[in-house]
């Protein structure tokens, strides 16, 4: 069923399928493009519309990286990534064994396998984004809280995404470019929003958000 979603969309977005990167380009890539490229197990039971979708992202990825643009990302993202993965894993086990009633607790403590498995799954996809991508070093103190919380206000976005916004805006890399299937960085001003989110374009489209860049 499709949800009917109000977007007020305040960044510039760019459909990637009409894009080229640049050289010049310093891009945040987000956590669900991460996932995606390093954890097979996230797309296994994908259609081959999404599965579709995924390769565009990753084709993107690794032509922005071969023409020497930048890809970033902050300590923040191994948070997630770790939090995905356990999830993801924990879900696999229970279905594979048929333990629904299975906590996340149990299965964390309870079956050193399974931990140990979580463990090798995620070091093999950090150490993916660290050979692949640059680290922004970002402080999270009370001046980046508060920031975030403000943005909280205005920009539709989930707490962990504000807080790494706030944080990579801090490091000074200059207008942020993000690399995202998430729609909810339209509502962030001053950004520029590379994704094949059909919501977040269709959007743009209409409220005149939508453009594209000349090739250099």
């Amino acid at each position: 069923m499709a949800v009917n979603l109000n977007l007020s969309v305040r960044a510039d977005v760019i459909d990637i399928n009409g894009d080229t990167p640049c050289k010049d380009d310093i891009f945040l890539v987000d956590t669900n493009i991460w996932l995606w490229y390093t954890y097979a197990n996230l797309t296994t039971d994908l259609d081959a519309i999404r599965l579709a979708e995924i390769n565009t992202y990753l084709d993107y990825l690794v032509e922005a990286d071969s023409v020497g643009a930048t890809l970033t990302y902050s300590g923040l993202l191994m948070t997630e990534l770790a939090s995905v993965i356990e999830r993801t894993e924990w879900e696999i086990y229970k279905k594979d064994n048929r333990k629904s009633s299975l906590g996340k607790k149990e299965y964390r403590h309870n079956l050193p396998v399974e931990r140990a498995n979580v463990v090798k799954l995620v070091e093999s996809a950090w150490s993916q984004v660290r050979e692949f991508a640059i680290l922004v070093d970002v402080t999270v103190n009370e001046q980046t809280t508060d920031a975030a919380l403000k943005r909280f206000q205005s920009q539709t976005l989930d707490g962990y995404d504000l807080l790494h916004l706030e944080a990579i805006s801090r490091a000074g890399t200059g207008q942020i470019k993000v690399m995202t299937d998430d729609y909810d960085f339209c509502t962030v001003p001053d950004i520029q929003l590379f994704t094949l989110n059909s919501r977040a374009i269709a959007s743009a489209n209409l409220q005149q958000k939508l453009i594209s860049r000349s090739p250099t």
